[in-house]
């Protein structure tokens, strides 16, 4: 399977924010098994969007790389089985 086209992110540290540097991305709760629905965001023409599940409130922040936080480590990224 290919990677993610959209950036997803967690929050297992239970942040009240997160910078991100995109404005379309997926939010995915926590990491599995406490994940949530798997929602995509997008911001329009805003730079805030708060995530209607786990009520995260994502930031943008444009010196972010697409798959950068902050904080760090809220990046998720599928786990396969093995």
């Amino acid at each position: 399977m290919a990677g993610h086209s959209i950036p997803h992110f967690q929050n297992d540290g239970g942040h009240s924010s997160i910078e991100i540097g995109v404005k379309e991305f997926m939010c995915v709760g926590a990491s599995v098994p406490y994940d949530h629905p798997h929602v995509f965001l997008d911001m329009g023409d805003d730079n805030e969007k708060v995530c209607p599940y786990c009520s995260t409130l994502y930031r943008y922040n444009p010196a972010l790389k697409a798959t950068q936080t902050e904080p760090a480590g809220c990046t998720f990224t599928n786990q396969v089985a093995a």
